[in-house]
């Protein structure tokens, strides 16, 4: 597969991901830093290692299926993985500026 269709697949799971917002905090989960990272392979699987805001999070199990339902909808997706890590733990300091703004942090 050329490097530009993987791409392109990265860019359309970046915009889901920017379309998913944590339930207690009005803001993307990509805006948010709880993206660690993004991996689509040469089969059009995609691979995502992502925290929460907190351990304890009621609303764990429901934001990663929204999450692998989303990138699973993205065309030319097969499968998404969704792992889930506390290592190392969320922190303001890994919000985007845009994030930062909007909740009144800068």
């Amino acid at each position: 597969m050329a490097d530009t269709d993987l791409l392109q697949i990265e860019t359309e799971v970046v915009k889901a991901l920017k379309n998913t917002f944590d339930p207690e905090i009005p803001v993307n989960i990509y805006d948010l830093g709880l993206i660690y990272k993004i991996d689509v392979d040469d089969y059009n699987q995609v691979e995502i290692t992502m925290t929460l805001t907190a351990p304890n999070c009621p609303m764990a199990d429901e934001l990663l299926l929204e999450v692998k339902e989303k990138v699973e909808a993205i065309e030319g997706v097969k499968m998404a993985a969704i792992n889930l890590t506390f290592d190392p733990p969320w922190d303001k300091n890994m919000m985007s500026e845009e994030a930062l703004l909007e909740l009144g942090f800068m």
